[in-house]
């Protein structure tokens, strides 16, 4: 699968940013659509799997994904279960000192769902998800004060 990928600058360090990454139970505070998001397995600053609740009119679906962490450098994850519409997930944060106050994070993110789809238009939904992911990411670490 092609990755769709974008980049933010925010202004915290690469552990401020990771530290609202890893705190799922918050994502339903900053990330649209999310209705929850648990952790299944792995320790709750850094868990190996979460089980997520999304409803993002129409998609509405449950599904875990697998966690594989690489300190405050990324993130990667793909699909481990459920989902009655998406067939596959593969995404990654990555994160990049700019200075020492703002950091570059590149989100890398790849969805096969189970009704058709144009290649043009899924390209396009994955950029829409990342961009949105993006901004409301930025929004709550600057919003912390994480610097």
């Amino acid at each position: 699968m092609a990755r769709t990928s974008s980049d933010i600058v925010i202004d915290a360090t690469p552990g401020a940013i990771m530290t609202v990454i890893a705190d799922f139970p918050a994502y339903p505070e900053w990330a649209t659509g999310m209705k929850s998001a648990e952790v299944v397995t792995g320790p709750a600053d850094r868990p190996e799997q979460v089980h997520f609740v999304l409803d993002a009119t129409p998609i509405r679906d449950e599904y875990d994904l697998a966690y594989t962490w690489d300190g405050d450098t990324s993130v990667s994850w793909q699909l481990a279960g459920g989902g009655a519409m998406l067939k596959a997930m593969d995404g990654a944060y990555v994160l990049e000192p700019i200075d020492a106050g703002s950091t570059r994070v590149t989100y890398q993110l790849s969805v096969d769902v189970s009704v058709p789809l144009l290649g043009m238009l899924k390209r396009k939904a994955e950029k829409v998800i990342i961009d949105t992911a993006l901004k409301g990411l930025k929004k709550r670490v600057e919003s912390l004060g994480a610097a």
